[in-house]
């Protein structure tokens, strides 16, 4: 029913949110580009980009529910999207020793961990909604990675060391709400089994 709704609206504003989702996916090779030189300047354009693209899922978000088109491709993208943009940047900076190749392989390995855990659990009509140790994971990560990105001193703060604390504190919160999600999700699965 909510799907013919979404049908019924004009082309334009079913697809303004998607397009909003693939600027941000857009904007991956950008930043990855940016990063491949250690030059203050790519930095500080790879931060900017970084940044609006960032900023750019609240934007995909708000015209999807104020449109009321909220579709599956759109559900499907709009964590995607995210993930690979973060992942792009951190797999950047790792040669440009700003971040750790074994802290970004943790928190690489927590994503896909829990992507297979949410398939596995959608595939069996389970919903197991996110904790608030994932969004402070994904805030941390969002302020961790701009201020790697520009690795410079701004008003007498060490950007580079407040970046590699945030992202620490990023990793641990990702470690807790995957223990979490694991958690909900296999006891969900034992309280789903019939008894004997």
């Amino acid at each position: 029913m909510k799907n013919m709704e979404t049908q019924k609206k004009p082309f334009w504003k079913r697809q303004l949110p998607n397009m909003v989702t693939w600027s941000r996916i857009a904007a991956i090779p950008v930043v990855v580009w940016l990063l491949t030189t250690d030059d203050p300047e790519t930095g500080f354009w790879a931060t900017i980009v970084f940044i609006v693209a960032s900023l750019s899922d609240l934007l995909d978000g708000y015209l999807a529910r104020h449109f009321k088109v909220e579709t599956l491709l759109g559900q499907f993208l709009d964590p995607v999207a995210d993930k690979l943009l973060v992942t792009g940047a951190l797999v950047m900076l790792i040669p440009l020793k700003r971040v750790s190749a074994i802290l970004v392989l943790l928190l690489l390995s927590r994503e896909l961990l829990i992507n297979g855990l949410r398939a596995v659990a959608a595939g069996n009509k389970l919903i197991i909604g996110a904790g608030w140790t994932g969004k402070w994971k994904t805030g941390a990560q969002m302020v961790a990675i701009p201020c790697l990105m520009l690795n410079r001193n701004l008003g007498g703060v060490n950007l580079l060391l407040v970046g590699q604390v945030l992202l620490w504190i990023a990793l641990v919160l990702s470690l807790i709400s995957a223990f979490d999600y694991m958690s909900v999700f296999f006891n969900k699965f034992d309280s789903d089994k019939p008894p004997g």
